[in-house]
């Protein structure tokens, strides 16, 4: 894949992603999308998120994976020309540990 389209159709998923898990997650929690991993072919992308408070963790993942094909039909009404991939959420670790050295050096 052309290296532009590629990170087009990234942002394009981490934009949309953000957006859908803001209008459609509760005020319980703050989920953010961190980054996204998009495959060579871009037939799936990898949603790494973070989310506040920390308790909500493993709801808001479970949350984003029973809504991912919700998430695809809002990608296909957001991205036009592009297929929308098979997406897998995962909870950001590298962001958490930052967090954890940020306090730590406080």
């Amino acid at each position: 894949m052309n290296g532009n389209r590629g990170e087009r159709i990234q942002e394009a998923v981490r934009a949309t992603a953000a957006e859908f898990l803001a209008k459609e997650a509760g005020p319980q929690s703050l989920i953010t999308v961190t980054q996204v991993a998009l495959s060579n072919d871009a037939r799936s992308a990898r949603v790494f998120i973070s989310v506040l408070p920390e308790s909500a963790e493993e709801a808001a993942l479970a949350f984003a994976q029973r809504n991912r094909r919700e998430l695809a039909e809002f990608f296909r009404t957001r991205v036009r020309g592009a297929f929308p991939p098979h997406f897998e959420f995962m909870i950001d670790r590298g962001e958490k540990n930052r967090q954890r050295l940020d306090e730590l050096s406080s």
